[in-house]
């Protein structure tokens, strides 16, 4: 091999290096500088909203946060007539009182008649266990739609698991709440916020998982 080819195979991979490194500074300047636009889009396409002009039934699930944002939310929707009753679902904590109680004493507080919530506590916290608990009662009931209420970080894993455990003959909807610990805006700048979105994609992997060869009932 010349001296002149040699010099000039070193000079083209010296060109190819430097192209190489300053496309690399280039993307890491991009993903920089869009991070903020790319967690945004992150949380929002996270975050599922399917409000409903009417229903038979509102399932709001606890647990609720200590702002009673779920509860504040499917008040609303009882209050503009998305549908006559509220199921306060809810783990026990005790034989004899848990969840479902305060959920109760926040819609009362909140402008809904007693006399149009139901209490429905259930021995499980787990989303599964409430979307199977909740199924059975809205076949029970003869409902054909139902708007099921929950924070807005938890709506997306929300709606996959209740799609899997309801028949496909009940209207389902998903509508989001609120919540003062996970703003879509901004989420990664706080600690509770990221750690609450880290969790939620964790729990989808699960019930993608756990659910993977479950078919949606008839």
């Amino acid at each position: 091999m010349s001296r002149q080819c040699k010099t000039s195979r070193e000079h083209g991979g010296a060109i190819g290096s430097l192209i190489s490194l300053l496309f690399m500074v280039v993307l890491c300047a991009v993903i920089y500088f869009a991070r903020h636009p790319i967690m945004r889009f992150a949380a929002e396409q996270w975050v599922v909203d399917e409000p409903a002009a009417h229903a038979d039934a509102i399932l709001l699930l606890g647990d609720d946060n200590f702002f009673a944002d779920r509860a504040t939310h499917a008040a609303e929707l009882f209050r503009q007539g998305v549908a006559p009753l509220v199921v306060a679902g809810g783990r026990k904590l005790r034989p004899s009182a848990g969840i479902s109680e305060l959920l109760e004493h926040d819609l009362i507080e909140r402008g809904v008649p007693k006399e149009s919530i139901l209490r429905f506590p259930l021995d499980s916290e787990s989303t599964l266990d409430q979307a199977g608990a909740l199924s059975r009662l809205a076949k029970e009931r003869g409902w054909k739609s139902v708007v099921v209420v929950t924070s807005n970080y938890d709506t997306r894993r929300t709606r996959y698991i209740f799609q899997k455990n309801f028949p496909q003959a009940i209207a389902l909807r998903v509508s989001s709440s609120r919540d003062g610990e996970f703003d879509p805006e901004n989420w990664w700048t706080k600690r509770e916020s990221r750690k609450l979105f880290v969790l939620e994609v964790e729990g989808m992997a699960e019930a993608l998982w756990e659910l993977r060869n479950a078919g949606v009932s008839n």
